[in-house]
């Protein structure tokens, strides 16, 4: 899996080798794809955690995760599925390529 990290979108490209993903109930799916994207980068040298949105008071369903930087680290940034209500990101990265938006500056 290679994930690159831009200014507004998070790229993440499905390598030779790589499993694909699966789970619509309770977003299985997106949720293992978001925490292989956590773990690759807190290899690149970030500090991320995932979580449901809603528990950081964000009006989406409750089921939407995502990830962000720990609250007080810079830079902060979080990133998500835009098209979370339209399908899964695991859908997109299944056949090769996946774009997930970056939203930047959570903690100023």
């Amino acid at each position: 899996m290679k994930v690159v990290l831009k200014e507004n979108v998070c790229e993440v490209t499905r390598e030779k080798g790589d499993p694909k993903i699966y789970g619509v109930k309770n977003a299985a799916g997106e949720s293992r794809l978001l925490y292989l994207i956590q773990k690759e980068l807190n290899k690149q040298g970030f500090d991320v955690i995932k979580k449901r949105m809603c528990k950081d008071g964000h009006l989406v369903d409750e089921m939407q995760q995502y990830i962000r930087t720990r609250q007080g680290e810079e830079p902060s940034f979080a990133i998500y599925n835009s098209k979370w209500a339209i399908s899964g990101a695991e859908e997109d990265f299944n056949e090769g390529h996946c774009r997930l938006t970056v939203v930047r500056d959570l903690w100023t």
